[in-house]
């Protein structure tokens, strides 16, 4: 019988503590037995990090080269990272993920069916999280080290995208309005509900 893991991504504004959440989250899993692995988007690939790179002021392309390096990336990053660990049977907890493409490129403009459709080969993740905090919380977080994508205006633009992926069950949305322990218990809950659910993995 072949081993199937499962797929979780964390989504969320720069600011409202995804990055926090998901390695919490993936040190929770491990103590309840699981074998987690954390990753993240942009990769650690060659493309993930030219991507950080001029995310962080070495330059801008248009939103549609933008996308485009986004989809590039996540293709090796599912080919090279998430895929062959979910074939080990082990859980991959992403830091973003397409949704995040669907939410800022989104916002800035390029058609959401477009990036769907440049984004063809990915996964479905078994479970997509969206922790929910308001652009001006998160804008008054990150203020001392903002990039070209954090404005309000923009964050608003992004939030809206991401709030329309909830509507439509594409995620699941979870009040980030919390103590960092009060929220990392309940995407604990959310997840070991899930996995219950996924009668293919189960605890050492």
């Amino acid at each position: 019988m072949n081993k199937r893991g499962f797929f979780i991504c964390i989504e969320g504004l720069d600011g409202s503590g995804k990055t926090t959440q998901a390695k919490i989250l993936v040190k929770n899993l491990t103590k309840q037995g699981y074998e987690a692995l954390y990753t993240a988007e942009p990769s650690n690939g060659k493309i993930g990090k030219f991507i950080r790179r001029y995310l962080h002021g070495e330059g801008r392309v248009s939103s549609v080269v933008e996308a485009l390096l986004f989809a590039a990336d996540r293709f090796e990053h599912v080919s090279e990272e998430i895929s062959p660990a979910l074939a080990e049977g082990k859980i991959v907890v992403s830091d973003r993920y397409v949704y995040s493409s669907m939410a800022y490129q989104g916002a800035s403009g390029i058609n959401i069916d477009w990036i769907r459709m440049i984004n063809g080969y990915v996964l479905k993740p078994d479970l997509a999280i969206f922790i929910d905090v308001e652009p001006e919380v998160v804008l008054q977080r990150i203020r001392r080290k903002k990039t070209i994508m954090e404005d309000l205006k923009t964050q608003r633009m992004v939030r809206e995208v991401y709030l329309k992926l909830v509507e439509g069950g594409e995620l699941k949305r979870v009040d980030g309005n919390r103590t960092r322990a009060d929220l990392a218990k309940e995407i604990l809950s959310v997840c070991l509900d899930a996995l219950k659910m996924h009668h293919s993995i189960m605890p050492s």
